[in-house]
């Protein structure tokens, strides 16, 4: 008898039946030592069309809206009919007792497997292979610590509530204001939100009406100091002709500090590192990091956890490492796994090297912009554990004050413009409050 292992992606099929021994390549799947492993491509069905429940749907009308289900149907997505079929295949075959869900771990994941099972009218044990990681040895842990699937009913709910919520937004709100204004309209749980945030920050910059402020310049040898913003033109002279003479440091104040090493990487910090970094878009990260994850470079990458499962402690010591090499720098001396090691915290672990980055380095042909971005995150990975304590630290801050013994200070005109250095007389900008 066989087990069916269904995956994602292609890609995560070949790493799974490498690590579990099925290397004879069939149609559509990969066997060998009792498995089966396939794919899906992503979504193979979805939740079906307006038509699929009324041929009168199809035109969009006004007086059919709103479209609201009682019981709701799924499809097959286009171009996907072969693979769909063949996995349907696959699952009714006699010498299949199980099926192995093996999608991403998280709640998309389930969602993809769960529709394609029902479509093909399933009804054999589910069980679900967990992944984070798709290095061998974690593939072969976690094939060993397989759970029932119904354990992950609640986790389907999720993802099929949110599809079914954004069905019902896209499909009648994209037709009712295509209908009201005459051109399509779309309308989505994230693109409608995404783009009111642009344009309340395009009528933001439209309303804004500049003020005129002045400050107060002290030149101390190179340094200079401002005052802060003044509205009064007079005031502003006053300050300046009260301040001729010598700036003399008064005070020097020490501070006692402790600070905590930053937690690790989820894929929205990452994603906002690489933009202010290496100028990538979120997409482009993202795309990054899959490519990097499906060549077992990296734990799985959507995810929002920052931290690892308690399995992964005994490898970071050596991923530290790994990264250290990949910057050329010194591994730190001593290294506390448990800082960044929680499974209580990590329903799917954070992104992070594998071990396996020595014995495949960069490839001289890999796009530019990816070799920037492995170091970039390696070097993330390195600041997690700095060689020095992460308990407390002594910093010296000093803090100078000026006395007013002959500077002179200058007091003049300057245009209006955005983000200049600080000048004596400016114009004043209303802060505009940033997108959320």
């Amino acid at each position: 008898m066989y087990k069916l292992i269904i995956t994602e992606k292609p890609s995560a099929a070949r790493a799974i039946a490498a690590a579990l021994g099925a290397n004879v390549r069939g149609d559509g799947c990969i066997h060998g030592g009792g498995l089966i492993v396939s794919w899906c491509y992503g979504h193979l069905v979805g939740l079906a069309t307006p038509a699929a429940y009324d041929e009168k749907l199809a035109k969009w009308r006004r007086e059919d809206l709103p479209i609201v289900l009682e019981t709701w149907k799924t499809g097959v997505l286009r171009d996907k009919y072969k693979q769909f079929e063949t996995l349907r295949g696959l699952m009714q075959r006699g010498d299949v007792d199980e099926v192995v869900n093996a999608c991403d771990a998280g709640r998309e994941g389930e969602l993809i497997f769960r529709l394609v099972y029902e479509k093909a009218g399933c009804a054999k044990p589910v069980k679900r292979l967990w992944l984070s990681s798709m290095e061998p040895d974690e593939i072969r842990r976690a094939y060993e610590n397989m759970r029932p699937g119904e354990d992950y009913d609640r986790l389907y709910a999720a993802a099929l509530c949110r599809a079914k919520a954004d069905w019902l937004v896209g499909m009648n709100a994209t037709r009712l204001l295509s209908l009201v204004y005459h051109r399509t309209l779309n309308v989505g749980r994230v693109v409608s939100p995404t783009l009111a945030m642009l344009v309340e920050r395009k009528r933001e910059i439209e309303d804004f009406t500049p003020e005129t402020f002045y400050t107060v310049a002290l030149d101390c040898g190179g340094v200079l100091l401002c005052s802060e913003r003044i509205a009064d033109k007079a005031e502003a002279e006053a300050l300046a002709e009260a301040c001729p003479g010598e700036a003399h440091i008064i005070r020097v104040g020490h501070e006692k500090c402790s600070k905590r090493a930053p937690a690790l990487y989820d894929l929205t910090a990452l994603q906002r590192e690489a933009n202010r970094e290496l100028g990538f878009t979120a997409q482009q990260t993202l795309d990054y990091l899959q490519a990097l994850y499906e060549k077992q470079l990296v734990t799985y990458p959507r995810t929002d956890s920052r931290y690892l499962t308690d399995s992964m402690a005994t490898k970071v010591p050596e991923l530290v490492s790994v990264a250290a090499k990949l910057l050329d720098v010194d591994a730190p001396a001593s290294i506390n796994a448990a800082q960044v090691c929680d499974s209580a915290r990590s329903p799917t672990t954070t992104p992070l090297y594998s071990r396996r980055a020595p014995r495949a380095p960069i490839s001289p042909h890999c796009p530019r912009a990816r070799r920037r971005y492995c170091g970039s995150s390696a070097a993330g990975c390195c600041a997690r554990f700095p060689s020095h304590s992460f308990t407390s630290k002594q910093r010296s801050k000093p803090r100078a004050a000026v006395t007013s013994s002959g500077l002179r200070a200058e007091v003049s005109s300057t245009s209006a413009g955005a983000r200049t250095p600080a000048r004596p007389i400016g114009r004043r900008c209303r802060s505009l409050p940033r997108a959320r």
